[in-house]
């Protein structure tokens, strides 16, 4: 159990200066400059290279993230104009990148694109800690020298290089806080540490975060009644302790023995680990014979209601969640024929995603229990003896004494790894060319990759020991209203007993949810930037080849498949004053399906001539668009831009039911239609979105001390739709149709503080079930940092910061429903939390 653990300051040692500038790879973006500088100096960085960039960006420099009140880099984005977040639990873990579906989003460290750790496709940034980077490039149109599968964007994250900082440097930050729900703790730790003189350098990082925290939650099974109110069919209580951490460390080993020649090796490792015990109670109102009664044939009133016997059930797990991603580049930067600039990189990237879920799963317990829904997001249950006629006669009852007909030995096993390795060179040189100057850039890439996993659902031996016997006197940590009087069990060690009966939790996978996939993709592409007195163009074409094999035991053969894109794109950058700046871009993209919709694997059923599970016939998305953008840079950390895109994107992949050649799984049927359940292509969609963003400076408008404060807002209003094969229409999931962020921030005589404002408003969470979508409902956080320099001399000139960190102050509650915000299946809430730590400059 957590207990009070009281805030404490963690002493830390960081180096006085961050990157220095330097040509990015991709996008032909400059990397940020921040040398220990405040907030406006960081934002004016980030923007001089957002202007000087030959297409639309957005960035985040070093200083900015580690001012931002964020663990990980789902946060830091978010604030970012398009940008929305996903969480799970409170966390931050999924980027909407301009609304758009999670997997049309590729992600990159230092120029070099790397699989996610959800399905092969898609990124988790849980796994990423803020404190490890230098930048983020949030790419939004996109060039021939990006990969194909960046539909909606590419986050290119830059990590640090040793020569940014010459001679030693040693950076430390610790910092201790609590949840409070619960009163868990909350941990910050990192460290840099580098080296480098005119030719070699070095620099290893490594960071910890963690929090224990209590997660409250409420799921729902009801229905609106036709005359008002709702019916509850089933209520759901758990509560869960979480502790909660990610970890990453890396180094970089560069040699540079002369100018324009560059050799380096680099290492990152970078994970996301979800220890999880759950306390649930299950409540099942309704007979499912008779819809509008109980089980004891009473009606089931609307809002409000006693049944004399309700069913219930109770699990106690204590489970894992883990993914994480391991990248190791070796790369070289050189002339070639005194004319061309060649980088070479080769990489190998692994990621792993893991979930082990052992239950004991108590079933066939049997209470009286009343219930009051009117305030739908906090249901209120009393339990009571089974069998009392009315709720006047009903016998209050403790909810640790109901007696269950049996419990089952419930195992849930995921994981789904991957191993990519990719060859990619890039050359670039100076041409004349109709006949103006301009820069020729050409490049090759070679990937190479494999999926392997699965996932099980099975029922085992439980254990010896009675759960009854695990159960403890502290009640659960709860916002929500406690009438059900639920006390926690000792989760972990009956888990143990479990294990010393014998259990083994590694349980083979099912055969239909197998995943063995191979992949290889070549591409290439060439593009020109053209330079004119008014401006430049930059143009050219990537064509990607890809050839993937799958195969599993419901399949007939291997099933190997093909295709050839050919992507071109244009962007135009247009200087129509000194201070403005008009973007135009065309592009073209493709997603392709993840490793689990793509699996061959299978439930077939020869008689009812019926498949449900992978589908490797998966036409992979295509998409093309436009951005046009117009930047008025009216200060040297003021922006303010509009933007306006457009994406068509055909083969639209969702889940739904369609029709299959029954050869490809029974070859006596061929010819035969099946009918498959599993993810299909739908019929063409589109995503539209206007973006508005402004930052600005008080410094030249308001006297001292008033000329400290700054702030940040955008707004992006967004619009998408794709239709089923049935014709029905949705919007695609992960679109709001309005995000909003603001910051309102002061810093003056070393004083540096930020309050942060986000909202999204609702937005399609997963098309699985068409008949009944899930969608989450509006959400909105409040964050505040406060650092402070502290105005001491220190030996070797050091810089002391203390710093605290607020987050969810206004305690929001995540929430999601069914077709309406009248129904909602799922309420979940966490409460604040709070840090506060020291760090020191040398």
């Amino acid at each position: 159990m957590f207990k009070r653990k009281p805030l404490s300051l963690a002493v830390s040692i960081a180096a006085l200066a961050a990157p220095a500038l330097h040509a990015q790879d991709i996008g032909l973006v400059e990397e940020v400059v921040v040398r220990a500088t405040p907030i406006r100096d960081s934002q004016a960085a980030a923007l001089e290279a957002k202007r000087e960039s030959n297409n639309v960006v957005d960035i985040i420099s070093s200083d900015t993230i580690g001012r931002f009140p964020d663990q990980n880099l789902a946060d830091s984005l978010g604030r970012l104009p398009g940008l929305a977040i996903e969480r799970d639990q409170g966390q931050a873990r999924f980027i909407n990148f301009r609304g758009a579906p999670f997997r049309w989003t590729a992600i990159a460290f230092d120029g070099m694109d790397v699989l996610g750790a959800e399905n092969g496709r898609i990124p988790r940034f849980d796994s990423f800690p803020s404190v490890i980077t230098s930048s983020v490039v949030a790419n939004k149109a996109i060039t021939p020298d990006i990969p194909g599968e960046a539909v909606a964007g590419f986050v290119d994250i830059r990590t640090f290089n040793p020569f940014d900082i010459e001679g030693p440097a040693l950076s430390l930050e610790g910092g201790l806080g609590e949840q409070d729900l619960g009163d868990g703790q909350v941990e910050k730790y990192n460290g840099r540490a580098s080296w480098s003189n005119e030719t070699l350098g070095i620099v290893v990082f490594a960071s910890h975060n963690g929090r224990d925290q209590i997660t409250d939650n409420r799921e729902y099974e009801i229905e609106q009644e036709p005359a008002g109110g709702v019916r509850v069919n089933n209520l759901d209580l758990r509560s869960y302790f979480v502790d909660r951490e990610d970890n990453a460390y890396g180094t970089t080993v560069e040699y540079r023995p002369q100018e324009d020649v560059r050799v380096f090796a680099s290492m990152l490792f970078s994970e996301f680990i979800d220890y999880e015990q759950r306390n649930q109670f299950d409540f099942d109102f309704a007979d499912g014979d008779n819809p509008g009664f109980g089980l004891s044939g009473q009606p089931l009133t609307p809002d409000t209601g006693f049944q004399s016997v309700v069913e219930v059930t109770r699990a106690l797990e204590d489970g894992l969640y883990r993914n994480f991603t391991r990248p190791i580049t070796i790369g070289a930067d050189f002339p070639f024929a005194d004319a061309w600039e060649v980088k070479a990189r080769l990489n190998y990237t692994e990621t792993g995603n893991e979930t082990i879920l052992p239950l004991p799963f108590s079933v066939g317990g049997l209470a009286g229990a009343s219930y009051d829904v009117r305030d739908i997001e906090d249901p209120v249950i009393n339990v009571f003896q089974p069998g009392a006629a009315t709720l006047a006669d009903a016998v209050p009852m403790d909810i640790n004494d109901v007696q269950y007909a049996a419990t089952l030995g419930l195992i849930f096993r995921n994981e789904l790894n991957t191993e990519a390795w990719k060859l990619r060179l890039d050359a670039e040189r100076d041409v004349e060319f109709l006949p103006t100057p301009a820069r020729l850039k050409i490049g090759f890439q070679y990937d190479t990759r494999e999926a392997v996993g699965g996932d099980a659902l099975t029922f085992g031996a439980p254990p010896s020991a009675d759960p009854a016997d695990f159960v403890t006197n502290t009640p659960w940590y709860s916002d929500f209203d406690q009438s059900l009087g639920a006390t926690y069990y000792q989760n972990t060690e009956l888990r143990d007993v479990w294990l010393n009966d014998g259990a083994d939790f590694a349980i083979p996978f099912d055969a239909d949810s197998l995943v063995e996939i191979e992949e290889e993709i070549v591409a290439g592409y060439a593009m020109i930037t053209q330079d004119f007195d008014w401006g430049n163009v930059v143009y050219g074409a990537r064509v990607e080849y890809t050839d993937y094999t799958t195969d599993g035991p419901s399949i007939n053969v291997e099933f190997d498949s093909q295709y050839f894109d050919i992507l071109p794109s244009a962007h135009v950058n247009i200087d129509v004053a000194e201070d403005v700046k008009l973007r135009l871009s065309a592009s073209s993209g493709i997603s392709r399906p993840t490793y689990t919709e793509l699996r061959a694997s299978a439930s077939v059923s020869p008689v009812e001539r019926a498949v449900s599970g992978g589908n490797p016939t998966l036409n992979a998305e295509n998409a093309w668009g436009g951005d046009a953008s117009l930047e008025w840079y009216f200060a040297p950390a003021s922006l303010l831009s509009a933007a306006v895109f457009y994406r068509s994107v055909d083969d639209v992949i969702y889940e739904d039911s369609s029709t299959i050649d029954g050869g490809l799984y029974v070859p006596a049927d061929a010819g035969t239609p099946y009918q498959i359940s599993g993810p299909l292509n739908g019929d063409d969609g589109e995503m539209t979105g206007f973006e508005v963003n402004f930052i600005g400076q008080a410094t030249d408008l308001l006297p001292s001390p008033f000329d400290g404060f700054g702030v940040t807002a955008n707004l992006t209003l967004l619009d998408s739709e794709f239709d089923t094969l049935g014709g029905n229409s949705f919007s695609l999931p992960g679109t709001s149709d309005l995000i909003f962020n603001a910051s309102l921030y002061y810093e003056k005589y070393g004083l540096s503080a930020r309050v942060n404002y986000q909202y999204r408003d609702e937005w399609l969470s997963t098309t699985e079930n068409t008949a009944q979508p899930e969608f989450w409902d509006e959400q909105e956080r409040v964050d505040l940092s406060v650092r402070y320099i502290l105005p001491f001399e220190m030996p070797g000139d050091a810089q002391v910061t203390v710093f605290a960190n607020a987050n969810n102050l206004t305690n929001f509650v995540d929430v999601r429903f069914i077709n309406t915000s009248a129904t909602p299946n799922q309420v979940e809430g966490y409460g604040r939390r709070y840090l506060v730590g020291v760090r020191v400059d040398i």
